[in-house]
């Protein structure tokens, strides 16, 4: 009985900080509908500035001063991000925001390399909280024992601003109807400014808070973001109490994960996620979301056409120069534009979920990775043949995609699209820690193709049917009833339905599908590589995707593709320098605000305007 209250205690102090993030996540989503990627960055910056402050700071007051100094600057932080980055684009679509908060994350990432370094940062213990208490013969560290009293202090101050003042009944009534609240003649503007410079001091307030039980780096954003989504989607977005009883829920949950099941560490979190939105598919306290339209707001998207015979004669140019790359150029120009063109096809795979179903997945990489997997796996135990392993991983993929929006499919917008994440990391998690089968950390190599395709030219040419290919039928099936009912179901499903078309069903064959085509991209690179790791099925892979279909263009059947050679040639640009994260997340935000059709879109317009092309051209 004592180490069981010794582990519930452990677990409520692991999760103040945890609530503190969750929180201020919770109340930007809540009013201003942002889902910020970027609120882990903020939990990161709270750590390092607290840091940098206790060392000016001595003795007890300058230690919690410090803290509290944190979050006031981090919520400074916070109004500038908000202003210039957020402001102008509130209007726009879900996944330009995402966006945009994914730009911010790479920018405060190389500033805090500049300015406080590379290496760990040690966090100073607490001034007269040094041991532990002994409670019921268990040892229990005293500050641990802090941090119980002062998040509840934390949430019921939360709760007296929300329920007690004039603040926050605008804060409800903001989360409720924001036009509502617009039509009365609240400034709209500045009460998103508040609400986001709060929620960026509790997350600078928490990230300094935990300085003492672990210290600061340079993956805390990534680190926590996970965590926090869970934690927010579990409790229901925009729902304070459900997040603190989601943190602790969590928390405890890990506590005992590490003392009995250590191995179920990493999917722990992710299963009770699943298991919650498969009863309650908008979390313990949350209500129906009303979807967003993930990219399809603004003026009505024009009809979709073949490609004109002058965008034929382009493409095929572009082809053609693309094939004599082996009588021209290096070898290493061949494995760079078999990359590219792997890439490509991966990024036209969520592209035709995303733009052409209006299904926004956070967990694509599951797909990619999981047909490179498939094929590693054939090879490395079964001793399977190339071929029939190439053949073999987009179906499984395929399948897998299958299973997996069959649950998915039940929720929408931000529900669904973090479900989506969860089963992506529950498979990056057995696969990272199910070391006898898959390698683990290690991966699998030796992975290497047949003697007819062991060529780097050979090897680039396959790789260039395929992925052309691949894409072709992509847009062939968009011109196809399919593809028409597809969009059809994505721009009003009740309408759709009442035309007697299967919604659901078109959905679910449409994320099946778009899983095999990116498990096809999979099987062709660990093919390319002659291994696979599971960063391969991690997030950065699947917000890899989503920045690539946003940059080209998510309302053009030649985004994915455009956006992916783009975002290829300008990071092999970009990472020759040292801060590339910088000029990547500012050039990011630039085409967010001043860009947001993409590369191709903000083309079209351009040869538009110029004459050069009729308004229903869309490719």
């Amino acid at each position: 009985m004592e180490f069981f209250v010794a582990q519930v205690l452990t677990g409520l102090a692991n999760a103040s900080s945890l609530f503190l993030v969750a929180c201020g996540l919770s109340l930007i989503f809540g009013v201003t509908r942002i889902v910020n990627f970027a609120h882990g960055s903020l939990y990161m910056l709270g750590a390092y500035i607290g840091y940098s402050l206790m060392q000016v700071l001595p003795g007890g007051l300058g230690f919690w001063g410090s803290i509290l100094l944190a979050g006031v600057a981090v919520g400074i932080i916070g109004v500038v991000i908000e202003m210039l980055v957020l402001r102008p684009i509130y209007r726009a679509p879900e996944l330009f925001q995402l966006v945009a908060t994914f730009g911010v994350i790479l920018v405060i990432q190389d500033l805090a390399l500049i300015i406080w370094g590379p290496e760990d940062l040690l966090g100073p213990r607490a001034p007269g909280l040094r041991g532990v208490f002994r409670i019921m013969g268990e040892p229990i560290p005293k500050y641990d024992i802090v941090l119980l009293v002062i998040t509840p202090f934390v949430a019921l101050s939360l709760w007296y601003l929300i329920t007690r003042t004039r603040l926050g009944v605008l804060v409800r009534a903001a989360t409720q109807d924001r036009e509502m609240v617009g039509a009365l003649g609240v400034n709209q503007a500045w009460l998103f400014t508040g609400v986001f410079a709060l929620g960026s001091a509790l997350a600078g307030l928490g990230g300094a808070l935990q300085l003492p039980k672990g210290g600061a780096d340079l993956l805390m954003d990534f680190n926590i973001l996970a965590p926090v989504f869970v934690v927010v989607v579990i409790g229901g977005m925009g729902s304070l109490p459900g997040a603190y009883l989601a943190a602790i829920i969590i928390s405890v949950l890990n506590v005992f994960g590490v003392t009995y099941l250590p191995q179920s560490t990493l999917v722990l979190m992710f299963m009770v996620m699943i298991v919650v939105l498969m009863i309650r598919p908008y979390g313990i306290f949350g209500r129906e979301e009303v979807a967003g339209e993930h990219g399809q707001v603004g003026a009505p998207e024009n009809p979709i056409k073949p490609a004109s015979s002058r965008t034929r004669a382009i493409i095929a140019v572009g082809l053609t120069v693309l094939a004599l790359l082996p009588v021209y150029g290096t070898s290493f120009s061949q494995v760079l534009a078999t990359d590219v063109l792997i890439f490509c096809l991966f990024a036209a795979s969520l592209h035709f979920l995303l733009g052409l179903g209006g299904l926004v997945s956070f967990g694509h990489a599951a797909y990619y990775g999981g047909g490179a997997y498939v094929a590693a796996l054939l090879v490395t135990h079964l001793n399977t043949p190339m071929e029939l392993a190439f053949m073999l991983a987009p179906l499984g993929a395929g399948l897998g995609a299958l299973a997996i929006g069959w649950v998915c499919l039940r929720l929408t917008g931000v529900y669904f699209a973090m479900l989506t994440l969860a089963f992506a990391q529950l498979i990056w998690s057995l696969v990272f820690q199910w070391g006898d089968v898959t390698g683990g950390d290690d991966g699998l190599v030796n992975i290497w193709p047949s003697d007819w395709l062991n060529d780097t030219t050979a090897y680039f040419y396959f790789t260039l049917c395929m992925a052309v290919g691949g894409i072709l039928v992509l847009r062939h099936i968009a011109h196809s009833p399919f593809g028409y009912a597809l969009r059809a179901a994505r721009d009003s499903q009740r309408q759709a339905e009442a035309t007697g078309i299967d919604t659901h069903k078109i959905q679910l064959i449409a994320f099946g599908f778009a899983g095999l085509m990116g498990g096809l991209a999979g099987a062709l690179f660990v093919f390319s590589k002659g291994s696979v790791f599971p960063n391969e099925l991690e997030i950065a892979r699947s917000f890899d995707a989503l920045i690539v279909v946003f940059l080209g263009g998510v309302k053009t059947l030649a985004g994915g593709v455009v956006g992916a050679g783009f975002f290829k040639g300008i990071e092999e640009t970009l990472i020759r320098f040292e801060y590339w994260r910088l000029v990547m997340g500012l050039l990011i935000i630039g085409i967010v605000i001043l860009a947001p059709d993409g590369v191709v879109g903000s083309l079209r317009n351009a040869a538009r305007r110029l004459g050069l092309t009729s308004k229903g051209d869309t490719q």
